[in-house]
């Protein structure tokens, strides 16, 4: 299979996820998940299909009130980008793990997740 080229497909990614028993119906993504990974210019019709189907078998997550005020706080107290903000507002209100090789985003969900 063909990783999308627009994804973030580190070695340490890869080792991250192959290390861990992963069932598709225990899996979920953020509204901003999905809109990045497929927002890339120059995706393929083949990547969207793939990316699509994909997250098919996940629960979708959306931006309500409540992650939106989860949000708003995180980026008040830490310099964040908004989409980032989102995404961890998203962990956080669900109470998911966040699966991410961005250790300063992976940082904002449990530091707020043992708060």
């Amino acid at each position: 299979m063909k990783w999308p080229s627009g994804l973030k497909a580190t070695p340490e990614l890869l080792e991250m996820v192959s290390r861990r028993t992963l069932l598709a119906s225990e899996c979920a993504y953020s509204a901003v998940t999905r809109m990045e990974l497929l927002g890339y210019p120059g995706i393929t019709a083949a990547e969207e299909r793939l990316i699509g189907d994909r997250l098919s078998k996940f629960t979708y997550r959306a931006i309500t009130t409540e992650i939106e005020d989860l949000a708003i706080a995180l980026c008040r107290a830490r310099k964040v980008k908004l989409p980032d903000a989102i995404i961890a507002a998203t962990a956080i209100y669900h109470g998911l793990e966040l699966l991410t090789s961005d250790i300063a985003l992976l940082s904002i969900v449990r530091s707020a997740s043992s708060a």
